[in-house]
């Protein structure tokens, strides 16, 4: 499994920054190649089901994912979503979290543990800078826009 983490401070309030984060359609504008599918009906919450299919024809793989943390932030505290991947070629786990950061601005922390089945552990440091650079600018892009 390949583990990553990264931060972001971005210049909007916490419950916006939510906001751009966790709608789950808009990832398919900040991640190359990639459509989302929400399986389950609104508003998102524990048990919120849905698919990131990203690449072209049979070159795609389908990331499916199931909310397992839904905590909004609220009340000056921060807030924590995790996802379980739940696909049969990929696998692991993310976090978002979500802080009051300086001057009213958010801190975001994002974590991310990722396994792709039959990829030998030797693509594991070529998955892990690979999958840092692919979210991390996803991440800059859901920020930027509203």
């Amino acid at each position: 499994m390949s583990f990553i983490s990264f931060e972001r401070t971005p210049p909007l309030p916490p419950d916006e920054t939510w906001r751009r984060l966790t709608q789950w359609p808009r990832h398919a504008d900040a991640v190359p190649l990639t459509r989302i599918r929400v399986l389950t009906p609104a508003p998102t919450r524990e048990g919120t089901r849905f698919v990131a299919r990203s690449g072209v024809g049979p070159l795609s793989l389908d990331d499916v994912m199931e909310v397992t943390v839904w905590r909004p932030p609220a009340d000056g505290r921060g807030g924590l979503c995790r996802l379980e991947k739940r696909g049969r070629m990929i696998l692991g786990w993310a976090e978002i979290e979500v802080l009051p950061g300086p001057g009213g601005r958010s801190r975001v922390v994002w974590r991310e543990e990722l396994r792709i089945r039959f990829l030998p552990r030797a693509f594991d440091g070529v998955l892990r800078r690979t999958a840092r650079v692919i979210f991390g600018r996803a991440a800059n892009r859901l920020l930027r826009r509203p």
